[in-house]
């Protein structure tokens, strides 16, 4: 007996499987692109539960014969292509004839077609690639196709598959840039009985961009053009103020097959460089016309990836694309970016220091022995809201004492001390070192309105006041085991969201609400915004809204608890006082004692360094003064 032997149909279809279906979103992705290939000016797409449990995509394309259905769904038909050397120039996005079977091989499958010279249809059902029923059907000229309980036949990869929410995303994504390569055919998608994409279908890629992303995306579009010889690149890009938080808003087009391309994605990272900070990405949808036969769309088996002949003359004909649609008229790119850069707030020419006060006598302070012992609690809710909700007080420091201004405005001085609920917490990492200051701590003063400078009896404090307060703020929200306190806004605020964002913002409603976000649904793709957590400023709540969006898109993978943790961090980044916030005596000495009431008062939730300390042994050697009695 042979140790080697031939694989059954069966098997051999589920093994293909593996590599054309990988998910409900790359039935999707292929049943759609089938329909593209068939001339469809229209395609609906229904799913339930993220495609795990029925997907349907129903077009109004040339459709099949009886005949033609019988060959469609065996491994290795199409119509594509007869001979090997048609490889070369292949126009279709479909062309291996794998789809059908290997989709009908690990689900409950239906197909219905029917072309628009015949009266009657073709009804082909398989149920996990055997009993197959081939009969007429009446049906409408195109063809649907349905597919149910995917991978109900193969357990062992439906445990992979990630929640329905997730695998709902990835089905929006596809759906998104096939409707993004191809403006001139409408595409509906119902998720859940919910209409989620609609585009009008009418050949404008700018009113199909509106459509997915939304007005205020449309609105910072920059259109490019770029033509050399055998090489057009066109489409749009956003201006640099206008970022996204992922490169999931980029998207590739080349000889009209939605790719991607780490070259590409090079390519307008590099033209952007100069224009944008660091942690954001821009929008851009690029259609890139070469020659068919410079090009390999073989190279992946979901044909996702492309290579090219000549990558290094695409990659610059992209960057000088770029570059041209974003330079300003009679501007130059390093003016531009600077104004991007640079705010002309943080603009300083010179390190600046501001003292905290004038100088305390002596007897001034042992008469407020909580000055000198620095036994101040935490600042009460009021205040902190007061303190940093708030743009900060008239007065000036420079002017008047510490004591003069608690005098002044008594209202803003009422402290008492937060409870913190350590079972509350829903970290499980043990507390960090704890920070103590001997015999008290009295601020000095800032340096370029960021770094708060201070000093107890044994040495020199340097305190990053952002980093500080959002460690403060972060162990505040999460010592709470209910929702975090709102305030309503007499002005609600009208958000307007991409079918994406919207479908997050649904999905984690709940969470949001927690976090004190109140909002609700006022179309298809707005919400009001009623409620905001009592910290922020009402100006930071959309920033803030739209930051938790990127963290829930890109954590998709994490458990409820690490989202609503990172989400947390997110709201305390933005609550916190800035860079740049002019602060007074009082300011800084509650912030600086209400850091020693965290768990991990040295870094931020980020892990950035909150507080720098000097001793005085180790400035003495710093300034060389080890040895000397003065």
């Amino acid at each position: 007996m042979t140790t080697i032997h031939v694989l059954d149909d069966t098997t051999i279809n589920k093994i293909a499987a593996g590599e054309v279906v990988e998910r409900p979103a790359s039935v999707i992705k292929e049943l759609v692109e089938n329909s593209m290939d068939a001339g469809a000016t229209k395609i609906e797409v229904e799913t339930m539960a993220g495609g795990t449990s029925f997907m349907r995509v129903t077009d109004d394309g040339k459709g099949m014969t009886e005949e033609d259905a019988q060959l469609a769904i065996q491994r290795h038909a199409t119509s594509k292509i007869r001979e090997a050397r048609d490889l070369e120039d292949i126009s279709t996005l479909g062309f291996r004839g794998e789809a059908l079977p290997t989709i009908a091989s690990v689900s409950r499958f239906l197909l219905q077609t029917r072309p628009k010279d015949m009266d009657l249809g073709t009804r082909v059902s398989i149920t996990g690639g055997k009993d197959t029923e081939i009969r007429e059907t009446g049906c409408a000229i195109g063809t649907t196709i349905q597919v149910e309980d995917l991978f109900f036949n193969t357990p062992a990869r439906k445990k992979f598959l990630k929640t329905t929410h997730t695998e709902g995303l990835k089905i929006s994504d596809f759906l998104t840039k096939l409707a993004l390569s191809r403006p001139d055919i409408a595409f509906r998608y119902i998720s859940n009985n919910k209409l989620s994409i609609v585009t009008p279908g009418n050949g404008n890629l700018y009113d199909t961009i509106e459509a997915l992303y939304g007005k205020l995306t449309a609105n910072a579009l920059l259109a490019l053009h770029f033509e050399a010889e055998e090489l057009k690149i066109t489409g749009f890009i956003t201006k640099p103020s206008m970022l996204k938080g992922s490169r999931s808003w980029q998207t590739f087009i080349v000889n009209g097959r939605t790719v991607q391309s780490r070259a590409l994605s090079k390519a307008l990272d590099n033209a952007y460089k100069s224009l944008i900070p660091k942690s954001g990405y821009p929008f851009a949808v690029l259609f890139i016309e070469v020659p068919q036969r410079t090009i390999d769309v073989n190279v992946h088996p979901q044909k996702t990836e492309m290579k090219f002949e000549d990558e290094s003359r695409v990659f610059k004909g992209v960057y000088k694309a770029v570059i041209d649609a974003v330079r300003p008229q009679g501007q130059g790119l390093g003016e531009m970016a600077a104004q991007v850069e640079r705010p002309e707030r943080f603009a300083q020419t010179a390190m600046e220091f501001v003292p905290a006060s004038i100088p305390l006598a002596e007897e001034a302070v042992s008469s407020q022995p909580h000055l000198a012992q620095a036994s101040f609690s935490s600042a009460s809710e009021e205040y902190m809201t007061h303190l940093f909700g708030a743009p900060a007080p008239a007065y000036s420091f420079r002017e008047a004492s510490p004591l003069q201004q608690e005098k002044e405005h008594p209202e803003g001085f009422e402290t008492g001390r937060m409870d913190f609920v350590a079972e509350s917490m829903e970290t499980e990492e043990p507390a960090g070192e704890a920070l103590s200051y001997e015999g008290g701590i009295l601020p000095i003063g800032q340096v370029d309105l960021t770094y708060i400078i201070a000093q107890d009896r044994t040495g020199l404090y340097i305190v990053d006041q952002h980093a500080a307060h959002e460690r403060i703020l972060f162990d505040k929200f999460s010592s709470r085991a209910e929702a975090i306190p709102a305030q309503q806004l007499l002005v609600h605020l009208l958000l307007p969201f991409d079918g994406r964002e919207s479908r997050i913002v649904e999905e984690h409603k709940e969470l949001f609400s927690h976090m004190g976000f109140t909002m609700e649904a006022v179309g298809d793709t707005e919400y009001r915004l009623m409620e905001v957590p009592a910290d922020i400023p009402v100006t930071e709540a959309e920033d803030s809204i739209r930051e938790i969006l990127v963290g829930l898109e890109a954590h998709t993978r994490i458990s409820p608890k690490d989202i609503r943790q990172q989400c947390i961090a997110t709201t305390a980044c933005r609550a916190a006082i800035k860079a740049g916030q002019e602060l007074n005596f009082r300011q800084m000495q509650i912030l600086l004692e209400d850091l020693t009431h965290t768990d991990f008062p040295y870094t931020c939730p980020h892990g950035r360094p909150t507080i720098l300390k000097f001793s005085t042994g180790e400035l003495a050697k710093m300034f060389k003064r080890t040895g000397f009695g003065f």
